[in-house]
């Protein structure tokens, strides 16, 4: 399977945006891998690369295939964050996967995830979550082509 472009990490806890990107990292699916602990951040970050903000593709900016984003963060949270993400270029997102990554299992959070057509994991992240993404990933993406 191809390596992603890359990854964004979005979750306010610093030991989780660790162990899921060694997890990340250990499987060697992405050339770039980023993190941020709220979702201002992450969006800021989002905007900058939909427009172009950068000279090419780097360590630092890069266009994610892949987001993982938590719900509960202090400042933007993972909805408020989905919220401006839809506002983005269409064709900016239109190879983006979205994935709220949570410990919550409120069918409201469920629900909320369905409407942004983001798909909606439980925590911890685990290699088998990840292939089974990358797979649907891999799939939509061929559907598109």
């Amino acid at each position: 399977m191809r390596k992603l472009s890359g990854i964004l990490l979005i979750d306010d806890d610093d030991t989780t945006n660790f162990l899921n990107q060694r997890l990340l990292d250990r499987m060697e699916v992405a050339k770039h891998i980023r993190t941020f602990v709220n979702g201002k951040q992450a969006f800021d970050y989002l905007y900058n690369v939909s427009n172009n903000n950068y000279e090419e593709e780097s360590d630092e900016y890069f266009k994610p295939e892949l987001i993982f984003l938590d719900i509960n963060m202090p400042v933007m949270d993972g909805f408020e964050m989905l919220d401006l993400y839809e506002r983005l270029n269409p064709e900016f997102r239109q190879r983006i996967m979205m994935v709220v990554l949570t410990t919550s299992t409120h069918p409201q959070d469920t629900a909320n995830s369905q409407k942004y057509n983001a798909e909606y994991l439980i925590k911890p992240l685990t290699a088998e979550k990840v292939n089974n993404l990358l797979k649907k990933h891999s799939d939509r993406n061929k559907k598109e082509a």
